[in-house]
């Protein structure tokens, strides 16, 4: 399932706000995941920007399309073949890292842990937060909104007038299990 959500995230579109810029991946699965997921970016063309430790598991497998990551990497919106990955103790170091470099447009977890996806959903701050499907289901359209005429992510925009409908802020939360969009 992550490997088909992450992928379909990335690579079914470059230019979106939706389209994942960034991948994180536990330690305790990274030596599983990050050569399936490296493999198909690799094939698609995505350049891959990795940390020290991602780069211990992609080299051997990959060789090439492997980039140091620089430290603007991890709040880069590239809206292109290009994605950063970095391997992580567990989800608070997940977490921690999404609350500091994220857009607060749309973070996701691709997890089997119930305990670590409320968690994320609680505890992530961004205007969608995804439990296993793809980033790109982050849309007006997508929720029902009718056509998307615009995108904010800061938590006060109202201006003149404010009443109690313009002090309220939303928090999208999407659960699935493996969709993706086409």
């Amino acid at each position: 399932m992550a490997v088909r959500v992450a992928d379909n995230a990335k690579t079914s579109k470059y230019s979106p706000c939706n389209a994942s810029e960034s991948l994180l991946v536990a330690r305790g699965v990274a030596a599983q995941f990050l050569p399936l997921i490296g493999a198909i970016y690799a094939e698609k063309g995505v350049e891959m920007r990795v940390c020290e430790a991602s780069r211990a598991l992609l080299a051997p497998v990959l060789g090439a399309n492997l980039v140091a990551a620089t430290e603007e990497d991890w709040a880069q919106e590239y809206l292109a073949p290009i994605i950063s990955i970095k391997v992580v103790a567990g989800v608070d170091e997940a977490i921690a890292h999404i609350n500091h470099y994220s857009s607060h447009h749309t973070d996701a977890i691709l997890t089997r842990d119930h305990m670590h996806a409320q968690r994320f959903v609680r505890e992530v701050d961004s205007a969608s937060v995804m439990i296993n499907t793809s980033t790109r289901f982050a849309d007006g359209f997508e929720y029902g909104l009718g056509a998307e005429i615009g995108i904010s992510t800061d938590k006060f925009h109202a201006r003149g007038p404010v009443g109690i409908e313009g002090l309220t802020s939303l928090k999208w939360l999407v659960l699935g299990e493996g969709e993706i969009r086409g």
